[in-house]
């Protein structure tokens, strides 16, 4: 039932879910508090990146956030996710520097570039090529590698976040369409969430409440995504395990009896 559930789960109600279940990090203002210390001190910082990758191992029918506990394990699987993180990002973030590398070495040598060269439309439209390019890769690699953070918690291996073929048919079983809108919503709510910081005098208290919560709720629709398109493990029949060769089975009554007894010791008829 909870499996069928999960396939029909809609947009809305993962959005609603998740937001509840991110609710419940504000029951224990200890833990909060603590998460929110965390996140402020780089490096150690990974704990609460891992404390995401607990949220994601839970199951679906947890109503809260799991205890703040084991700060090492966390930690580790905080830097995994780094890792994977910095990974997918590597060809977007070369387009990226490179656009950005070009567009400083142009104001900074701006007298020595010619006139003609700085003012034609192919000298400016090099960057935008360069910029759009970085951005569609950024947003695709993006989308292969939320589905790959939560194969590889749940699978609990680093190898299965770069295991394409099995992540791009959890999201086919999703719906591309389904996918990607959601992508989207999370990217506008990212941007709701980072422009609460620029709220006077109190924004930069309220990013540092929210932001644990956002990652939360982030990685339990990410969760929810994850689950709707996994695929349900096949158990193999089971196969009879075939009987010692010094054992045999009785004609009449099918007891387990020597290989060489002429009677059966249980119903007594000759074999």
């Amino acid at each position: 039932m909870e499996s069928r559930d999960l396939k029909r789960l809609s947009l809305q109600e993962n959005i609603s879910e998740s937001i509840e279940y991110a609710k419940g990090l504000f029951t224990d203002f200890g833990r909060l508090i603590i998460l929110i210390v965390l996140n402020l001190i780089p490096i150690v910082n990974f704990i609460v990146v891992g404390y995401y990758a607990k949220c994601i191992k839970e199951s679906p029918e947890s109503t809260s956030p799991p205890k703040l506990t084991d700060f090492g394990s966390l930690w580790v699987q905080g830097l995994k996710i780094i890792v994977v993180i910095v990974v997918y990002m590597i060809i977007p973030g070369i387009f990226l520097g490179l656009t950005v590398a070009s567009f400083i070495f142009t104001m900074r040598h701006f007298p020595i570039v010619p006139p003609h060269v700085m003012y034609s439309g192919f000298y400016w439209s090099f960057f935008g090529v360069l910029a759009l390019i970085g951005i569609v890769l950024a947003f695709l690699s993006s989308l292969l590698m939320a589905m790959g953070i939560v194969n590889m918690v749940k699978k609990d291996s680093l190898t299965k976040a770069f295991a394409i073929r099995s992540i791009l048919r959890i999201i086919g079983n999703v719906g591309w369409g389904y996918y990607i809108v959601w992508a989207i919503v999370i990217f506008i709510l990212s941007i709701i969430v980072g422009l609460f910081g620029a709220i006077p005098y109190i924004g930069w208290i309220i990013s540092l409440v929210v932001s644990p919560a956002f990652g939360v709720f982030t990685a339990r629709s990410a969760t929810l995504v994850y689950l709707k398109g996994a695929e349900e493990v096949q158990v193999p029949p089971s196969v009879p395990t075939p009987a010692p060769a010094d054992v045999k089975f009785c004609i009449y009554c099918g007891a387990r009896i020597p290989a060489d007894a002429e009677y059966c010791p249980k119903c007594g008829r000759k074999q």
